[in-house]
C-alpha cells in the first residue's frame, strides 16, 4: 500500500496557485498584492493541516487495525489471492492488499477512497447481514464477503464474472412457447368478399412472422387460426418494454365495416422442461382469451402477466355450446338431491334475476328442489326479493347459514355472476359443496374457481341474466312467469345500461325471448327504482367530482345504506359529461374503500381495478381496498390511471 499525499484536497492546491499567480500579476498594486499573498498563505496553511490531520488519520486506523487483528493477520491479508480491504469508520478504505490494488483499484492508490463505488448500489450492513452478496463493477462480477472482528470491517472481493455471465447466459437462451390465436378469424371467413379473407389472413400470418423474425425462434401454423412460436426468454424482455407491439401492429390491419384484426398469445416460460412451458402456455392462451382476447398472457408458475386487452372483443358464442352446457347442466341437476344457486356478495339484479331464472328452470322445468341464497342486510336488489315473496314463493330465499344446515354430498351448487372465491355470498357454503358449477360473465381472474364440475364462462356475454336466459330455452322455457322474465330482463338492462353498452346480438336476442314471455321492460325498470334520500344522495356526490384529462373522479365523504348504489350510479352518470373517457367514484365501505369504475370502451378499467385487487370488465369494474383512507386510495388510483394512460 503507497502512501497517498497530494491527493486529499486537489482544489485547494489548484485554488492555492490560482491565488499565487493572480498575487504576481497585481505586484505593481502593493495593498492588493499583499491581500492576495496572505490569501494565499491561508489556503496554503488550511491544505496542510487537513492533509495532515487526513495522514494522522490514516496512521491511527492502520495502527488501530494492526492492533485489533495482529501482525499475522496481517501478513495474512497481504498474502491472500482474494482481493481484500480493511474500512474505517466512515466508510472508506484504510488498507488494502496487492490483489485488491490489481484486480479492482487498477493499481490505484485507494487509501482514503470511499468503498462505496467499488460496491455500487449496495452499503456496508448489507455486506455484513448477508453471506455473499452479488456486486458488479465495471466489467467485472464480483460476491462479496464482509464481517466484523475487533471492531474492523474487512470485507473480501470473489470474482465470479465468468459463472455468473454463464448463469444470465443460460437463463436468457432457454426456450419460451407461445401459442397464438386469430381471434375473429370465423368473422373475417364469414363476412369477407371476393377472397378478401384470403388477404387478411395472409396479413395476419405475415405480421406474425415479421414478429418473430426480429428474434432467434421460429414459428410454425398448427391447425385451424393457431400458431406455434418458440423463441428464447431474452426476448421477452424487449417484448414487454414496447408493450407487445405486435397487438397493435395486428389491429391495424382493417376488416370492412371499419372492424379490427385481433390476436391472443399465451406464453409459457422458466418450465422445467419445454413439456411444463407448452401446457403453461396453452393455460396463458386460455387465460388471454377468457379475459376478451386483443392481449398477451404470460405464465411463470402460479403467477400471471397481462398485456394488452384494449378491444372490446369479438362475440363468438353458438347455439351448440349453449345446448350441450344445458344437456350436461340438466343431466347434474338430475343427479343431484337438491340446487342450491349463489351469486357474489351484495348481490344485484344481474346475480339475482340470473339465480331466479335458474330457480325457475331447475325447480318446474326440472322438477328439482331449489333455493336461492341471498344475504338480505347486503343485497342491492331487495326490491326483486321481495316481489319473488309477494308473488308466494315464500320459502326459495335462504340465509347463508339456513343454507349451511340443508347441503348434502349429493347437493349440486350452482354460482352465478361471479368466478372469484372471494366474492361469493358464502365461502363456507362453497367449500362444503361436493359439485359445483360456475356461470359468470365477468372476464377471467387468475384466481378464479378451478374445481367446478361445469365452468361455462363467456366474456362476451353482457351478463349472467343473458347467459342463463340462453340457457333457459333448452331447460324448459314453458315454466317461465312473467315476474321471472321481468327479473331476467332487470339483470340485463342493469349491465347493459338499459342497453347501451355491452350488447351483441345475442342480447337482443336474449331480451326478445323474454318479451315474448311477456316481461315488461317498465316492471323491469322499476326493480331499480331509487328513493328521493338516493337519488340526492347520487347527485351530490357527481357533484364532488374532479375532471381531469380524459377521466373523471368523485369521493364521498362518508358511508350510508345505499352507498354501493348510489356509487354506481353515480359512475355511470359522470361518462355522460363532454370529453370524459372513464370514471371513477370512490366511497368509504367495510373497513376501507370502495371503488365503482366505468368507460366507454377505449380505456380499460378492468386493468386498472385489477392493479388495487378487483377485477370486472373493460367497460365496467370495482374494487374494495381494505384498511384504506378515502385520501389513500385516491392517491394509489390516479398513480394507476397515470401508469395506464402512459402505457
Amino acid at each position: 500500500m503507497k502512501n497517498k499525499t497530494w491527493t486529499a484536497s486537489p482544489l485547494f492546491l489548484i485554488f492555492s496557485l490560482s491565488m499565487f499567480i493572480l498575487s504576481a500579476l497585481n505586484w505593481q498594486n502593493k495593498n492588493l498584492f499583499i491581500l492576495d499573498c496572505l490569501i494565499s498563505f491561508i489556503t496554503i496553511a488550511i491544505v496542510f493541516t487537513h492533509i495532515s490531520r487526513f495522514n494522522l488519520y490514516i496512521k491511527k486506523a492502520i495502527k488501530h487495525t494492526a492492533d485489533s487483528l495482529g501482525k499475522i493477520d496481517i501478513n495474512v491479508i497481504n498474502m491472500l489471492p482474494l482481493p481484500t480491504a480493511i474500512i474505517g469508520d466512515n466508510g472508506d478504505i484504510i488498507y488494502f492488499n496487492a490483489s485488491f490494488s490489481n484486480k479492482v483499484g487498477e493499481d490505484k492508490d485507494l487509501t482514503g477512497e470511499p468503498i462505496d463505488q467499488f460496491i455500487p448500489g449496495k452499503t456496508i450492513d448489507q455486506l455484513l447481514k448477508h453471506k455473499g452478496i452479488d456486486v458488479a463493477y465495471g466489467e467485472r462480477r464480483y460476491t462479496v464477503f464482509g464481517f466484523k472482528t475487533n471492531g474492523v470491517t474487512i470485507l473480501y472481493f470473489l470474482e465470479d464474472t465468468y459463472y455468473k455471465l454463464s448463469t444470465f447466459e443460460y437463463i436468457e437462451s432457454r426456450p419460451a412457447v407461445a401459442l397464438a390465436i386469430f381471434d375473429n378469424k370465423e368473422e373475417v371467413i364469414g363476412d369477407s368478399i371476393d377472397g378478401e379473407d384470403v388477404q387478411i389472413i395472409a396479413s395476419v400470418e405475415r405480421e406474425l412472422q415479421k414478429w418473430v423474425a426480429s428474434t432467434t425462434g421460429f414459428l410454425r401454423k398448427l391447425d385451424g387460426d393457431r400458431y406455434l412460436i418458440i423463441f428464447e426468454e431474452r426476448h421477452i424482455r424487449s417484448f414487454i418494454l414496447e408493450k407487445f407491439k405486435i397487438l397493435e401492429n395486428i389491429r391495424k390491419i382493417k376488416i370492412h365495416d371499419d372492424k379490427e384484426a385481433t390476436i391472443s398469445i399465451g406464453i409459457g416460460k422458466n418450465g422445467s422442461n419445454l413439456k411444463e412451458c407448452e401446457l403453461w402456455a396453452r393455460k396463458a392462451l386460455d387465460m388471454a382469451l377468457g379475459r376478451g382476447g386483443d392481449q398477451v398472457a404470460i405464465k411463470q408458475g402460479d403467477s400471471y402477466s397481462f398485456f394488452g386487452g384494449i378491444s372490446k372483443g369479438t362475440e363468438k358464442r353458438g347455439k351448440v355450446r349453449i345446448r350441450a352446457i344445458a344437456s350436461i347442466l340438466a343431466e347434474h341437476v338430475k343427479n343431484s338431491d337438491k340446487v342450491i344457486i349463489m351469486g357474489h356478495k351484495f348481490s344485484d339484479l344481474d346475480s339475482l334475476g340470473a339465480a331466479v331464472g335458474l330457480w325457475s328452470v331447475v325447480s318446474k322445468g326440472q322438477e328439482k328442489q331449489a333455493f336461492i341464497v341471498v344475504n338480505r342486510s347486503g343485497t342491492l336488489a331487495l326490491s326483486l326479493v321481495e316481489s319473488i315473496e309477494n308473488s308466494g314463493n315464500l320459502d326459495i330465499f335462504l340465509t347463508p347459514l339456513e343454507a349451511l344446515d340443508i347441503i348434502t354430498e349429493k347437493t349440486l351448487l350452482i354460482i352465478v355472476d361471479t368466478q372469484c372465491e372471494e366474492m361469493l355470498e358464502s365461502k363456507k357454503l362453497f367449500k362444503m359443496a361436493k359439485k359445483v358449477v360456475i356461470i359468470d360473465h365477468h372476464r377471467m381472474m387468475v384466481g378464479h374457481i378451478k374445481n367446478s364440475i361445469v365452468f361455462y364462462h363467456d366474456p362476451h356475454a353482457s351478463s349472467a341474466s343473458e347467459m342463463v336466459t340462453e340457457l333457459i330455452q333448452y331447460l324448459g322455457e314453458n315454466k317461465l312467469t312473467k315476474l321471472e322474465a321481468e327479473a331476467l330482463l332487470a339483470g340485463i338492462m342493469l349491465d347493459t345500461k338499459n342497453f347501451i353498452s355491452r350488447t351483441g346480438s345475442r342480447t337482443f336476442e336474449a331480451a326478445a325471448f323474454l318479451r315474448k314471455k311477456n316481461a315488461d321492460p317498465t316492471q323491469a325498470k322499476k326493480f331499480s327504482a331509487n328513493s328521493m334520500d338516493t337519488y340526492k344522495e347520487k347527485y351530490q356526490l357527481i357533484s364532488k367530482a374532479e375532471v381531469f384529462d380524459g377521466y373523471v373522479l368523485a369521493c364521498a365523504d362518508e358511508s350510508y345504506t345505499n352507498i354501493r348504489v348510489v356509487a354506481a350510479q353515480a359512475a355511470d352518470e359522470l361518462l355522460d359529461i363532454k370529453g370524459v373517457r372513464s370514471s371513477f367514484v370512490l366511497y368509504p365501505c367495510d373497513g376501507g374503500v370502495g371503488i365503482s369504475a366505468r368507460s366507454l370502451g377505449d380505456i380499460n378499467v378492468q386493468l386498472i381495478m385489477e392493479q388495487l385487487g378487483g377485477g370486472g370488465h373493460q367497460t365496467m369494474a370495482g374494487t374494495h381496498m381494505k384498511g384504506y383512507k378515502i385520501t389513500e386510495a385516491k392517491e394509489k388510483l390516479l398513480s394507476c390511471i397515470t401508469a395506464s394512460i402512459d402505457n
